[in-house]
């Protein structure tokens, strides 16, 4: 009989502790949107550390599957070394593969992703199995601005420094203050390459904007105050 009931007991506290798993809070899902240089890379990753919850971007998942050689990175390389484009159904299988891993329970936050409105809308429809709260951050930035934060950058060829001619210039030209070694603009970073970046940002991402305003998830935030600033409106914002 005493068997019996601890066995009863027992089950009854399997089944509590699933019920509590699959009823907790729900997770808290935060979208980085901004231009090319608006320094969504930067608060997301602050974010992530003071919220606890994975930094994930796109290029990081194609870095590690190519990396770690899985099924899905040889299928990217296969797009990638043909010159093709990686096809959305690749890039969500890699963005649902990463969200299901257990320190995603309580939520994550995307930086680089969704780029566009079809992928915007699978990640909604991934989202309705999920119970989950979902908080878009648009970091407001002028054309001005992100050209002149990009196309600025001066990268020392010996400690990896990086500057701006802008904001942050070194004290002697094209000189890195701390090893003396040269400053170079990286090939990607010219102002023409930037201008071309902002073209397709504002034809394939720029719409999302509107997309999520229309659903009532989005925070417009002003990146054009110091990084510092920023990242407390942030905070401020999500925390509330």
């Amino acid at each position: 009989m005493i068997k019996k009931t601890c066995l009863v007991l027992l089950s009854l506290a399997i089944l509590a502790s699933v019920f509590v798993l699959k009823f907790e809070s729900p997770m808290n899902i935060l979208i980085m949107l901004g231009a090319p240089g608006s320094g969504k890379g930067t608060q997301a990753v602050k974010a992530s550390k003071e919220l606890n919850i994975p930094h994930i971007s796109t290029g990081d998942l194609f870095r590690e599957n190519l990396k770690n050689n899985t099924e899905l990175g040889k299928k990217v390389r296969s797009y990638m070394d043909s010159g093709r484009l990686v096809p959305d159904d690749l890039v969500l299988a890699m963005l649902f593969d990463r969200v299901s891993k257990p320190d995603c329970n309580k939520g994550y936050l995307l930086d680089g992703f969704p780029r566009t409105i079809p992928q915007a809308e699978a990640l909604d429809q991934h989202l309705t199995t999920i119970p989950g709260t979902v908080t878009v951050l648009n970091l407001n930035c002028s054309d001005e601005s992100v050209v002149k934060r990009i196309s600025g950058r001066l990268t020392c060829q010996g400690c990896g420094h990086v500057y701006n001619k802008y904001f942050s210039s070194p004290k002697q030209e094209g000189i890195c203050d701390l090893c003396s070694s040269d400053l170079l603009q990286r090939a990607d970073d010219k102002e023409e390459i930037v201008k071309e970046r902002l073209r397709v940002y504002k034809d394939q991402t720029e719409p999302l904007i509107s997309f999520y305003r229309n659903k009532n998830l989005l925070k417009d935030l002003d990146g054009e105050k110091p990084a510092s600033q920023v990242y407390q409106d942030l905070i401020t914002f999500v925390k509330k």
